[in-house]
């Protein structure tokens, strides 16, 4: 049986492993393999959806993502900012639609009048009193025009809730395991803000 030795600083150090080969070449048993390096693990945990994702959902749908990362109080502010702006945005062009069929409308101020009787003097077709003088319709160009204005703010309200939701979600799925916390404190002589900072 040879060993094989080596040497370091005057210490001799067998070289096991080249014996256990040997020895197991001739008994027929294998030798145990070292086992294989594990992979470092990493406990930073994943959020559960991806930025993209979360960006996109609650670009469709305020406060979608926001609601699955726990976040109630946001998502519950963007659904009601969402709601509001709709029906303000449905009464806005309702109340447009009316500016623009009564645009064009006039309403009679006096008929006319016969001097004999004094009593309006009747179309024989219809039997209906004949206008005499008209006054022009309430919604002018000006009013048109302002009730557009009106119904586009209460659009871009929807539009800019969409967006400011989907970017919302986009950071919170970037630092969603990085918390703050952010107060104030008010004691009788003076007033101050703290915040702490916890990370998981």
């Amino acid at each position: 049986m040879m060993l094989v030795f080596v040497t370091c600083l005057g210490v001799v150090i067998p070289d096991v492993s080249v014996a256990q080969q040997r020895d197991s070449s001739r008994t027929g048993i294998a030798a145990p393999k070292p086992n294989p390096p594990q992979p470092a693990r990493t406990d930073t945990p994943k959020p559960p959806m991806s930025p993209r994702r979360a960006f996109l959902s609650s670009l469709l749908i305020p406060g979608y993502a926001q609601n699955v990362f726990g976040r109630d109080r946001a998502a519950m502010l963007f659904a009601v900012i969402e709601v509001g702006s709709i029906g303000m945005a449905r009464k806005s062009a309702m109340d447009l639609a009316e500016a623009k069929a009564l645009a064009g409308d006039s309403i009679v101020a006096t008929y006319k009048i016969d001097s004999q009787t004094g009593l309006a003097i009747l179309d024989p077709k219809t039997g209906l009193p004949v206008p005499d003088t008209y006054i022009a319709s309430r919604f002018t160009p000006d009013r048109v025009k302002a009730r557009r204005t009106h119904y586009e703010d209460w659009v871009a309200a929807i539009i800019f809730n969409h967006l400011f939701s989907g970017a919302d979600a986009y950071v919170a799925a970037n630092l969603w395991d990085f918390k703050a916390n952010i107060g104030v404190v008010a004691t009788p002589r003076s007033a101050g803000v703290y915040a702490s900072l916890r990370l998981r």
